[in-house]
């Protein structure tokens, strides 16, 4: 804490809402095979043509998930940004984010009206957590192809994430996944945090998603006024 300055005056940089300035950033946060890439280019074809919008992607050892969001043409490719990490992935979204940091920057400096800048994680466990001096809000991906009992083994990418996003609900009869029990077990362990359950082959656009960011994004505006 700074010196000559009392306890309750100190605001932690790092704490939710206190970043100031820019676009609003969103993590996107998972374990592997959630569909968070999948829900990051839904993300960028819908929000695209509302707001001036980039991508910056976490993968070990490749560029896998920036290729990808390249090769389906959701944003232009000077809009998207790949990172190795090279270490777990949460590593370079909770501990030690600065290649996060300086991707975002040169996004930032590459088109200087930019509104919202998505950051995906690379896929990870229930763990994974975004430091809040990378992003403004953390959306935490699962799939219901991990089973029902996922929302309630918590962690904190479930229980701490602004929103979580229970995917691929058509495959729940055909892996015996009950939905009710995974929004129930949900609500118990987020603390009236919002969950969606949503499937990208059914709605293509993640809908409820993009209006949950634009939901943010009017937050934002009016924080900033």
């Amino acid at each position: 804490m700074p010196p000559d300055h009392d306890l309750d005056d100190y605001v932690d940089p790092y704490s939710p809402g206190h970043r100031h300035g820019g676009p609003l950033r969103v993590g996107l946060g998972g374990p592997v095979g959630s569909g968070k890439t999948a829900l990051a280019a839904a993300l960028c074809r819908t929000l695209s043509s509302e707001y001036d919008l980039a991508v910056v992607t976490n993968d070990i050892y490749t560029t896998e998930d920036a290729d990808f969001l390249r090769r389906n043409a959701v944003l232009p490719d000077d809009r998207i940004e790949a990172v190795q990490t090279g270490c777990c992935p949460h590593t370079a979204i909770r501990d030690d984010i600065t290649a996060n940091l300086d991707a975002v920057e040169l996004l930032e400096s590459r088109h200087p009206g930019l509104e919202l800048v998505l950051v995906e994680s690379g896929g990870d466990n229930l763990t994974a957590s975004f430091s809040y001096g990378l992003v403004d809000v953390q959306v935490f991906v699962v799939d219901v192809a991990g089973g029902d009992k996922v929302p309630r083994k918590g962690g904190p990418g479930v229980t701490a994430s602004d929103l979580l996003v229970v995917n691929k609900t058509d495959l729940a009869p055909l892996v015996g996944a009950d939905l009710g029990v995974m929004r129930r077990d949900a609500d118990a362990v987020r603390g009236g945090k919002p969950t969606l359950l949503i499937s990208l082959r059914v709605d293509p656009a993640a809908t409820e998603v993009a209006e949950w960011v634009r939901e943010q994004v009017r937050a934002r505006a009016l924080q900033e006024a």
